[in-house]
């Protein structure tokens, strides 16, 4: 997934403000599992989420203003309530950032929920 870097995103000094690449991620895991066919939207409205319980985040070099970064996602493990994910961010082929994020599938109760089955079925790019 291609995400161009706003003036909203940066610092004073037109670096991307490490918080904003939580953002690049959860867009990049929503774009994932809607290429896979799970509809995120849907399964709120069917009272299941999804929260992040870790992020493991590497920042290796800057992203700046008017740069166009690239997020590749795919999922490293899939347990009964939990998946996690592992992030690129890359401009150019250079490495910017490298992230682990663990999601739990919730109730609307916060409680632990066994994923669906078609997350079974999904498999990283």
């Amino acid at each position: 997934m291609k995400i161009k870097v706003y003036y909203e995103d940066t610092d004073a000094g037109g670096v991307v403000y490490y918080g904003k690449y939580l953002r690049y991620l959860e867009q990049a895991r929503t774009e994932f599992l809607s290429g896979r066919g799970i509809n995120v939207g849907e399964l709120h409205n069917l009272g299941y989420f999804f929260t992040v319980t870790h992020v493991d985040i590497h920042y290796k070099k800057p992203a700046r203003l008017g740069d166009t970064v690239e997020v590749t996602t795919e999922i490293t493990e899939l347990r009964n309530a939990s998946m996690t994910f592992k992030n690129l961010i890359s401009r150019d082929n250079t490495l910017l950032v490298e992230a682990d994020v663990t999601i739990a599938y919730i109730d609307n109760k916060g409680k632990p929920h066994r994923l669906p089955d078609a997350f079974k079925k999904i498999s990283s790019p």
